[in-house]
């Protein structure tokens, strides 16, 4: 099993994110993007998909949130890809249930090779902290989109904006810990033989 550790720059007029993400790690996660309420879901997100994470930002924040909070999870979302590799031997689905407190979250994930987003997480207020709720979503999109994944993510019950967030981010997560994981085959899980 070859270790699945990468680093990797992202850096445009509008932001430079810098990251190194090993998918076999403890959960370790440093993230310092300027927007707090980032910051907290992205730390829970490799926190329980046992992934170790070092991402800082540095983004046009004067602009507003939309930048940093799409260029922080189009290159998560690379970098998954690329410690993936050929996708050789992993599990390639996964599917989980977070609760937190009220709310109920449902992520469904296939590293397909296809990216497709299916969002649904209900967020009624206009913002968490600095991140707006409507780029909440637009995360797990990016994400899905730069890790060439089939995203589900589906908050079923809540009453509360910031526990329906952070329930999907946990969902998320732990649909990814399983989709990564490695089975007993080493081959490539699909009837193409490509991911």
């Amino acid at each position: 099993m070859s270790q699945r550790i990468v680093s990797y720059e992202r850096e445009t007029a509008e932001t430079a994110v810098r990251l190194t993400l090993n998918l076999d790690g403890r959960g370790n996660a440093t993230v310092e993007t300027g927007i707090g309420f980032l910051d907290h879901m992205l730390t829970a997100l490799a926190r329980h998909a046992r992934f170790d994470l070092t991402l800082r930002c540095r983004g046009d924040l004067r602009v507003d949130d939309h930048h940093t909070a799409e260029d922080c999870a189009l290159a998560l979302g690379t970098a998954i890809d690329q410690a993936l590799g050929e996708r050789r031997g992993v599990r390639r689905f996964g599917s989980a249930y977070a609760p937190l407190d009220e709310s109920l979250a449902r992520c469904v994930v296939d590293l397909s090779g296809r990216p497709f987003a299916g969002i649904d997480l209900g967020l009624r207020r206009e913002m968490l902290g600095e991140l707006a709720c409507e780029n909440v979503g637009h995360v797990f999109g990016s994400l899905a989109m730069a890790s060439r994944s089939t995203l589900h993510v589906d908050v079923l019950r809540g009453d509360n904006d910031h526990h329906r967030a952070e329930a999907a981010f946990k969902a998320t997560a732990l649909a990814l810990r399983q989709a990564v994981s490695f089975d007993a085959f080493d081959d490539i899980p699909s009837t193409k033989e490509t991911l």
